[in-house]
């Protein structure tokens, strides 16, 4: 890693995007302490003095050059900044917001997080109203805070948004409009220079910005981790299915990956019946391309709203045989009821795991026996990390080679299975 000026880092986190940005700082802070320590280690062999003073040496030098008012020691040997910035945000009786930053970001790198699926009640006005907000609530959040970051002389902002707002409008039929990209030209015209986004609904998407760069993350090696830890998941009657067209190039990946059959999901939709919930839905009839007779069948999907697709896929796979179905999703947003459809269709039997990452804040989904929570705050921590010292992070964006040395090892000395709501 090279030497970066960490007060010139900076995370400013809207009310819905507060828990991820807590948890993508701390591991922040462990990479860039991790640095440090590295650093101690060689500037005390290479001047034949104590890590200690190699500390204080270090310390010094960046509180004077880089002055910063967090700085604390806090019994560390090495310093490591806050990295958060204070911001204020008020909520008004008409429903505007305000934000406003409460000290000086100028000149600074500056990362703002927001999850716009957020559906639990936020803070506003320093923890003095409590409010519940919609996608179009949190995301006048984020543009009310862009602009304010810009006005207090931001040298970059990057937007860590990782449930991408609008994500599902990205094509136009008939008099429709392209709102996700349209999204993302605000965005630009606010003056982003980066958004850093989970598994984006479509690459489309990041095409329609003339400067503005949009990083797309994966969460593959995560789920992959936890599959080789659930007992006797990766064994060979494993097929991975997709569970439509659209994500047919995902689960493709996941099956070359661990060498595993591919099937599809193939779904005819109806489309003079409108979707409302899982129950009520467009799908006129699902047909499998494949065999999942008495296998354990895997699906990987970017998103997870009302879940009535993903449901009825379910059916018909248990129709044809499987075994035990697990999925993955990356954004596990759980929209309407669709908490109560999956508690009954686990209680039948539907289904065994369902896997979802903690870009998206929940409390009550986590209380299920049938789900687990993946934590992808490293990989975020690590993205920022790289961006903020102009370093390459195509690496963790195609992760092929991580995810090979992981299965590797896997099958050199497979790991004990753990039990779902055990400690990892």
């Amino acid at each position: 890693m090279n030497y970066t000026n960490l007060a010139n880092l900076a995370v400013i986190a809207c009310p819905g995007g507060e828990v991820f940005a807590n948890e993508v700082t701390a591991h922040l802070k462990k990479i860039y302490r991790r640095h440090l320590k590295k650093m101690v280690l060689k500037h005390s062999k290479h001047y034949g003095v104590s890590e200690e003073v190699a500390a204080q040496q270090i310390n010094l030098i960046n509180k004077t050059l880089f002055p910063d008012p967090h700085f604390h020691i806090s019994g560390q040997k090495t310093y490591v900044n806050n990295f958060k910035a204070a911001a204020n945000f008020t909520f008004f009786a008409n429903s505007e917001i305000k934000a406003e930053v409460m000290e000086s970001v100028r000149g600074k790198d500056v990362y703002i997080f927001q999850d716009v699926e957020n559906r639990y009640p936020v803070f506003f006005s320093q923890g003095g109203h409590k409010k519940n907000l919609s996608v179009n609530d949190h995301l006048m959040t984020v543009l009310v805070t862009i602009d304010a970051v810009r006005n207090a002389g931001a040298q970059r902002i990057t937007l860590v948004i990782p449930s991408y707002p609008y994500a599902r409008q990205h094509k136009s039929k008939g008099r429709e409009g392209a709102s996700a990209s349209r999204i993302g030209k605000i965005f630009e015209s606010l003056g982003v220079n980066h958004i850093i986004a989970m598994d984006i609904h479509s690459r489309d998407i990041a095409s329609a910005f003339d400067k503005m760069r949009l990083e797309n993350l994966h969460a593959s090696y995560q789920i992959i981790r936890v599959l080789s830890r659930l007992d006797k998941v990766l064994n060979d009657d494993l097929v991975v299915v997709s569970p439509d067209t659209g994500a047919v190039d995902r689960n493709k990946f996941f099956a070359s990956t661990l060498k595993k059959p591919l099937a599809l999901l193939y779904k005819e939709r109806d489309y003079s019946r409108a979707s409302k919930d899982a129950l009520e839905n467009n799908i006129a009839q699902i047909r499998l391309l494949g065999n999942v007779q008495g296998k354990t069948v895997f699906m990987a999907d970017d998103m997870l709203g009302t879940g009535g697709t993903l449901l009825e896929g379910m059916k018909v796979l248990r129709e044809n045989g499987a075994q035990k179905i697990i999925c993955s999703v990356s954004l596990p947003l759980f929209s309407g009821d669709a908490l109560s459809y999956f508690d009954k269709a686990y209680e039948q039997g539907l289904f065994f795991r369902i896997i979802g990452t903690n870009a998206v804040y929940h409390e009550e989904v986590l209380k299920r026996e049938w789900y687990i929570n993946v934590d992808i705050a490293s990989l975020f921590a690590q993205v920022i990390m790289r961006l903020h010292q102009n370093l390459s992070i195509s690496s963790l964006l195609d992760n092929r080679d991580i995810i090979k040395r992981l299965i590797e090892s896997i099958n050199a000395e497979p790991e004990l299975p753990f039990k779902i709501g055990e400690k990892k």
